[in-house]
């Protein structure tokens, strides 16, 4: 399936990768594709999401008031009443163990056909699923490739990741937004 990617594509995913490690996250979760999506400023994708008022800014701040109400204010609060800072203890282990030490390990990568290893991501089931029916959006639009409309297509039809919701929190219903988005494909074809 990497090979149907195109090199923007492509570039969503590593953007993701990297706002993946930026936000010390374990797994690139639909949260980083989003990130992943509005990080080509020029590119049609990040054009239509900010013209429904969705910027890189709004997902971060959209995460991080998640990952808050995940620990909770009181759980939070706890922790820093006897002197437990998070963020010092994670910088603590990463200066004496090496940058990602507390991330969870890669599984062994698989194997291709003809040797080689086949490239080891940290994807969530949910991102996992989106890519899988980014192939699906492709091939229903009869496309060759699949291009970063073809991922926020499928993150719209997944529609239950932290992505999802952080759209729908601002207001935008992804029915419509779905429509933009194949209609745009139609007009750049």
């Amino acid at each position: 399936m990497w090979n149907r990617f195109t090199v923007s594509a492509r570039q969503v995913i590593v953007t993701a990768q990297t706002q993946r490690r930026a936000l010390r996250h374990d797994f690139i979760g639909t949260e980083h594709l989003l990130l992943g999506l509005l990080d080509d400023e020029a590119g049609p994708v990040a054009a239509l999401l900010r013209d429904a008022g969705i910027d890189a800014d709004r997902v971060r701040t959209e995460i991080a008031a998640m990952e808050r109400r995940e620990l909770g204010e009181t759980d939070a609060e706890a922790l820093r009443s006897i002197g437990i800072d998070l963020d010092a203890v994670r910088a603590s282990v990463e200066q004496t163990f090496g940058e990602g030490a507390l991330e969870a390990p890669l599984p062994p990568g698989r194997r291709r056909l003809f040797g080689g290893r086949l490239p080891r991501t940290r994807l969530s089931p949910r991102a996992q699923k989106v890519l899988e029916l980014s192939l699906r959006e492709s091939l229903r639009l009869r496309h060759d490739q699949i291009g970063p409309e073809h991922i926020l297509l499928g993150l719209l039809r997944e529609g239950e990741g932290l992505a999802a919701s952080i759209l729908t929190r601002a207001g935008l219903d992804l029915d419509d937004l779905r429509r933009r988005t194949v209609h745009a494909l139609g007009a750049a074809a």
